[in-house]
């Protein structure tokens, strides 16, 4: 497998795993300040078994596709999948809807858990330690499906997004041990602008490939589209922001 292909699945899928590990995260580390870190760790540990399971179920499932249809269904959702942060990143960045914010989000959850009461059993609550669960298994569900998407191509892609996204979920949990605090300072708007390109690159080459079209220059077609969305989207910050720059220009 080339590596100009390798080296885009790998870092599409780390992009996008940091982005769903920081929101994981900082969830969890919410549980664990205000409910206990038995909990916490309960509910991390029980989403992941369940993500576990889900993956081993829907991987052997996928592979059962036709190739082309299987590129083709991978596709427009990945495309699907990428315009919806592309979308909202190019928004955020216009200043048409507020930025993600790591630290509202911290604060929030501990005061809805504050406000819940206490029930532990055995040092474990049942309420901290179903947050943590959801939070863990509805990010992971996300970072699985990237991860056997951008995957499509062959099983030697699968090895280079699951370490990818591996890499990801270990760098944010070593720097979430080390500061104990919501991930605040992670570019996330940038990090999905990125990988919104990216992801979004991918659907429209799988989608292609599924319907049978031959990419000029074959895996390097996948940088030609990712320049080409780069210049729409960033002519989409320009035209979104434009109509506040009068209003604050009067």
């Amino acid at each position: 497998m080339a590596l100009m292909h390798l080296v885009p699945t790998a870092g599409a899928a780390f992009l996008a795993s940091v982005v769903e590990c920081v929101e994981a995260a900082t969830i969890v580390l919410a549980v664990g300040t205000v409910r206990g870190w038995r909990s916490a760790f309960v509910g991390t540990a029980l989403g992941l078994v369940a993500l576990f399971a889900i993956v081993l179920a829907l991987g052997p499932a996928l592979a059962q596709l036709p190739e082309h249809a299987l590129q083709l269904m991978v596709g427009l959702l990945l495309l699907l999948f990428g315009m919806r942060w592309l979308r909202k990143a190019v928004l955020r960045s216009a200043g048409r809807i507020p930025l993600h914010d790591e630290d509202a989000v911290f604060r929030n959850e501990k005061a809805n858990l504050a406000l819940a009461g206490v029930s532990a059993r055995h040092g474990v609550d049942p309420i901290a330690t179903a947050t943590a669960f959801k939070a863990v298994l509805l990010e992971g569900v996300e970072v699985a499906f990237i991860v056997l998407a951008v995957s499509a191509g062959g099983p030697d892609l699968l090895l280079a997004a699951a370490g990818g996204a591996l890499l990801a979920a270990v760098a944010v949990t070593l720097v979430a041990v080390a500061v104990h605090r919501p991930l605040a300072r992670v570019p996330e708007n940038t990090l999905k602008f990125a990988v919104g390109i990216v992801i979004s690159a991918f659907g429209i080459y799988w989608t292609g490939e599924g319907m049978g079209a031959a990419w000029p220059g074959n895996d390097l077609a996948l940088l030609a589209i990712m320049a080409g969305l780069t210049a729409v989207s960033l002519l989409g910050v320009h035209l979104a922001a434009a109509p506040l720059a009068k209003e604050a220009a009067r």
